[in-house]
């Protein structure tokens, strides 16, 4: 498993396999965060697929936000090397928020997550 695979990470997702929280829209219950830069990806379903775990949340942050997959291998090799954009030495890496406890998207204080959402509301 890769770096971004803990245990808090699997508790967080038991009980949440994909399609599990489908149609709940802010009701659905957010399982982790992860971020790079001003992207992040807020899970809600995950599951196991051989030595990876394919997630489903709202990715912010982006060219458009959007639901969709990702996989946590992938997240995990995802670099920008802030070198090569004239902004110091080293490496900025995807990383999961150490103190999020799970809740549901609309508690989630993120004005352009909050943005997002409302386009599903009534």
């Amino acid at each position: 498993m890769c770096r971004l695979m803990t245990p808090k990470l699997e508790e967080a997702l038991k009980g949440f396999p994909l399609y599990s929280q489908d149609g709940k829209f802010g009701e659905a219950i957010c399982c982790a965060i992860f971020v790079i830069g001003q992207v992040r990806w807020f899970i809600i379903e995950g599951e196991r697929e051989g030595n990876d775990l394919t997630m489903f949340g709202i990715v912010i942050g982006l060219m458009e936000d959007e639901y969709g997959y990702v996989s946590l291998n992938e997240m995990s090799g995802i670099e920008i090397d802030l070198a090569k954009r004239g902004l110091g030495k080293g490496k900025l890496q995807v990383t999961q928020l150490q103190n999020f406890e799970p809740k549901p998207l609309k508690e989630i204080n993120d004005i352009r997550l909050k943005r997002f959402l409302a386009r599903f509301e009534d």
